[in-house]
């Protein structure tokens, strides 16, 4: 199988800000690798076997220490696995999944059961949403509870916003490497400025090759399925997955939706406050 890194010096570029985020969070951590149906898949352990089991899910073109960066208190009530997503710039296998069945929902069903887990709760952000919701789907009998922010397969944001505000400076910043490009597709989606998100992006946009795949959306079939209690966590001004489309659909298809919050003036990526708000949602 070709690799989806496109040079080996890519790849190590990439790994090594990985690990660099990783080391920089100061947490006592273990790691797992993990044998799949679906390919090896590199998960970051961190607190106490004794507490409850919290996944944390992370998006497109991310990495489990991003994930953990932005929830960094929740080992203190949970013990935390960190999940590497399956052919994203990470230390997980490359394979990628088809998103339109129910392999993420496998996939993740088969970690949750070879780590042995039960009465999970999992958290996921925008790609990571996907995840979970797949993973419900497939099968939630292992499933608490869980926590999606700017979730991806409920709505979908208008094409031509997207077009010309992500995929196009995107693209230009790929053909001249000029970092205009890249600041002006960060600040379409980030409330506020991320170095990291930056720097690691400066390479993976570069170094990697991402998945421009359509996102489908839940069917009202598959929402009435679930009835794991689920928290949606929209933002207002995200032009991916937008705040207002996505609760008002949450709410006519979700059987099990306990709590639905839009944050005003939140981008798709949220800014330090929201997610500390957020992670005091998770540990409540």
């Amino acid at each position: 199988m070709k690799s989806l890194f496109k040079s080996e010096t890519g790849k190590n570029e990439i790994l090594a800000l990985y690990n660099k985020k990783l080391n920089e969070l100061k947490l006592d951590y273990k790691t797992k690798m993990i044998d799949t149906d679906f390919g090896k898949t590199h998960v970051l352990i961190i607190g106490d076997d004794s507490k409850p089991p919290l996944l944390l899910i992370h998006g497109s073109n991310g990495c489990a220490p991003i994930a953990l960066e932005t929830y960094p208190n929740v080992y203190k009530d949970f013990q935390v696995f960190a999940i590497d997503v399956l052919a994203q710039p990470n230390k997980s296998a490359e394979n990628r999944l088809n998103m339109k069945d129910n392999s993420y929902g496998l996939w993740m069903n088969n970690v949750i059961n070879n780590l042995g887990l039960t009465n999970v709760t999992m958290a996921g952000f925008s790609f990571g949403g996907l995840v979970i919701l797949k993973t419900l789907i497939q099968n939630q009998n292992n499933i608490k509870e869980v926590f999606l922010t700017a979730p991806a397969f409920i709505v979908n944001g208008n094409p031509l916003v997207a077009l010309f505000k992500v995929f196009i400076p995107m693209k230009r910043y790929i053909k001249t490497k000029n970092s205009k490009h890249l600041e002006k597709f960060l600040d379409s989606l980030f409330s506020e400025r991320d170095e990291f998100a930056l720097s690691y992006l400066s390479k993976v946009f570069l170094h990697f090759d991402m998945d421009f795949t359509a996102i489908p959306t839940i069917t009202k079939a598959e929402a009435n399925s679930i009835n794991t209690p689920i928290t949606l966590i929209a933002a207002n001004k995200d032009i991916m997955f937008p705040g207002n489309k996505m609760i008002k659909r949450a709410n006519k298809i979700f059987p099990s939706l306990k709590k639905t919050v839009l944050l005003e003036n939140s981008k798709h990526v949220q800014n330090k406050t929201d997610n500390e708000n957020i992670e005091h949602m998770i540990m409540q």
